[in-house]
């Protein structure tokens, strides 16, 4: 299937010009409720996840859409899916509360339980991560593109740490490997950070969901990274739980 992702990208970027509209008034961005599982939902995720539904059906209107904010789809429907959307309106919605900026919109093409493209905007700052079998790209704010390629490195690694979630399990596995400095980062930006060969690991032991992941997994390994599961085994999409189990993206070692 063909897609053009500076469609797509020109989609997530109008959902995060709203988003940021939310953030920069007093009044309205700290107002929030939550969810059956306790994360918070902000007017942010609600407006984001209107335009993203209307965007993609207008490019690709036969396409199954699955976002954290929109119905249950049972799985005995998903299994079905071919070709589907996998969205996150509004990642990182506790960084939006914290106001540090690192929140993303997530937008992946799921091709037989594999993301096979994925969309990252940053609305703070107006970078947008591209990913597919084409490679992957960063455009910044003034439409400058550039390549990006992991960073090889046998020594010296930088690892990068949730901002908002850590794990004595995440510090234990990176001792396997050649860290020599930990960052931290607020949602997806994490699977970048690695992409554009700014840090060699990214390891979550902790809970995610399938929209938190699907599109940096894309980005990440078309600019050479790997993304597995903690044990080596394949990372696979529309699982009957769409929890993720733990995993780490990192560069050849």
């Amino acid at each position: 299937m063909q897609i053009d992702l500076n469609d797509v990208g020109i989609i997530a970027a109008n959902a995060g010009k709203t988003i940021m509209d939310i953030y920069t008034n007093p009044d309205i961005q700290a107002v929030f409720s939550y969810k059956e599982d306790n994360s918070p939902l902000t007017l942010a995720d609600a407006e984001s996840h209107r335009i993203i539904m209307n965007g993609l059906s207008a490019i690709r209107p036969q396409l199954p859409v699955l976002s954290e904010e929109g119905i249950d789809i049972p799985y005995d429907e998903r299994k079905h899916w071919e070709y589907y959307w996998c969205v996150d309106p509004l990642d990182g919605t506790k960084e939006f509360l914290k106001r540090n900026g690192e929140f993303t919109v997530n937008i992946a093409l799921i091709y037989k339980n594999i993301p096979v493209a994925g969309i990252i905007y940053v609305p703070a700052t107006g970078d947008l991560y591209m990913g597919s079998a084409q490679g992957s790209f960063k455009k910044n704010v003034d439409g400058v593109v550039t390549s990006l390629q992991i960073n090889k490195k046998n020594t010296e690694w930088t690892a990068i740490g949730s901002r908002s979630h850590t794990s004595p399990e995440e510090m234990a596995f990176l001792q396997k490997y050649p860290v020599a400095n930990v960052l931290n980062a607020g949602s997806s930006l994490k699977f970048c950070l690695v992409a554009e060969g700014k840090a060699q690991i990214y390891y979550r032991h902790g809970p995610t969901m399938e929209w938190d992941t699907a599109a940096g997994h894309a980005i990440a390994v078309n600019s050479g990274a790997s993304v597995t599961l903690a044990d080596g085994s394949p990372f696979l999409y529309n699982k009957t739980s769409l929890k993720n189990n733990s995993f780490v993206c990192k560069v050849p070692f």
